[in-house]
């Protein structure tokens, strides 16, 4: 039968049998404790799994050699124990001596450390390295007093460099079918993402017809995909789900409590941006801002002032105010008021005004003008001139000033009278008798 040695050659750094060698025996200290025992003289040989496993003997964190299983412990609590009982010298202020080689026969020999047992080299070893019990036992006492001993600052972090390296390098090639399925799995979001975003923004150019909520559309797209593709890829790297889920919801609160505002502005837009109380390009009123939608974004909504300034308002402002959209609809009503004498004639006035403002070419024909006496004053008839024209801002103040200029020269050329407010002056310190006194109507 071939040696442990032969069995487990090239096998040694296979850190994949670790799980699978886990159920083995529960571990003894039989061949590790202070008072040595002899071990058994049996020459059956051992499980196939505590053939082929070997653990490392680490001095300040750097392995120095391996041990294997014995008939009754495995590989990884016998260097668990040896670890131990090394980590609990160094921890000491006291001095360390050298390891020596002890209690030597054929069998077993021990390696002490200040008159301390570290730990047992047994027949079993001999056979696992192909040397006798005394040979393996000096080699591995000259392995730690080599390790013990602490070296030079340059050389300690060298090694623990290599160390690190190697570790790494290891655990990349355990790890590398994991990380080339992640990666499958990421290239593959990516294009699906891409795909779904292009999908969605072209049937949202078909339905809706508004730029900003096809943006919105084909982001909300591209984002889902890429949060289905992160929890897949996380899966395929080992990561548990519900551990996974549940961090997400600590780390959700927290980041709720600390982007309160944020959020809020965030949502906000996504509100905004599905209800649509304005497009790009409408002339609204926000609170105390009126100017034209330059941009929505699911921050915030940016306004050009009609003097020029760019107003940037956060969605959440946006969302709790009132709002005016002044260009919903491409038509907008405007008024005029104009005074006549209480001698004119009202209904010659009324005809005056509706003729000189309907063949005025920018003021819609339907509905049709009208004019409404609004108000008896105290010196004139008060009218009020209704008529529709565009909605846009430069064209509504323009078409308002036009018809007012029309009507007032219209009215002129039909010598109907529009007087202004007329004051009467009483003199009540005048040197001439009361009842020849006289009321004299003066107009500004």
């Amino acid at each position: 039968m071939a040696s442990r040695k032969q069995l487990s050659a090239g096998l040694i750094d296979a850190v994949l049998l670790v799980g699978l060698l886990i159920g083995s025996v529960a571990p003894t200290l039989a061949q590790e404790s202070d008072v040595l025992t002899p071990p058994p003289t049996s020459t059956t040989p051992t499980s196939a799994s505590q053939s082929v496993y070997f653990a490392d003997i680490l001095v300040r964190g750097r392995p120095v050699f391996q041990v294997g299983s014995l008939s009754d412990m495995d590989a990884t609590n016998r260097a668990e124990i040896i670890n131990r009982r090394i980590a609990s010298l160094l921890s000491r202020s006291e001095a360390l001596g050298e390891v020596s080689v002890q209690d030597i026969n054929q069998q077993v020999a021990t390696l002490r450390l200040n008159q301390r047992v570290l730990m047992t080299v047994t027949q079993q070893d001999s056979e696992d390295y192909g040397q006798t019990v005394q040979s393996l036992a000096t080699d591995w006492a000259n392995r730690l007093n080599q390790a013990l001993d602490k070296p030079p600052l340059a050389i300690d972090v060298a090694q623990r460099l290599s160390t690190t390296i190697r570790d790494a390098g290891r655990n990349t090639i355990d790890m590398l079918p994991a990380l080339v399925g992640a990666l499958i799995v990421v290239v593959t979001t990516w294009l699906v993402a891409v795909g779904v975003r292009y999908i969605a923004f072209r049937w949202a150019q078909q339905t809706e017809g508004d730029r900003s909520t096809e943006i919105l559309i084909g982001r909300l797209g591209y984002g889902g995909v890429w949060v289905i593709g992160a929890v897949i890829a996380l899966g395929v790297l080992g990561l548990d789900f519900g551990a996974l889920l549940g961090a997400l919801g600590l780390t959700s609160v927290a980041i709720g409590f600390s982007l309160k505002d944020v959020l809020s502005n965030y949502i906000s837009g996504v509100i905004l941006l599905a209800a649509r109380p304005f497009r790009l390009g409408d002339q609204v009123v926000i609170e105390d801002f009126e100017g034209t939608i330059t941009q929505v974004q699911l921050r915030g909504t940016t306004l050009r002032t009609y003097d020029g300034r760019i107003v940037y308002i956060p969605n959440q402002e946006v969302f709790s105010a009132s709002i005016t959209n002044n260009t919903a609809s491409p038509q907008r009503r405007s008024s005029v008021m104009v005074g006549i004498d209480y001698d004119a004639d009202i209904n010659q006035a009324t005809q005056v005004i509706q003729t000189a403002v309907t063949h005025l070419d920018l003021v819609e024909p339907s509905p049709p003008p009208e004019v409404l006496v609004r108000e008896l004053a105290a010196s004139t008839v008060n009218l009020e001139v209704r008529f529709w024209v565009n909605s846009q801002r430069g064209e509504f103040l323009t078409m308002t000033s036009k018809v007012a200029q029309t009507i007032k020269e219209a009215l002129q050329q039909a010598q109907v009278e529009m007087p202004t407010d007329i004051y009467t002056l009483v003199f009540r310190n005048s040197p001439f008798p009361a009842s020849e006194a006289q009321a004299i109507p003066v107009q500004p």
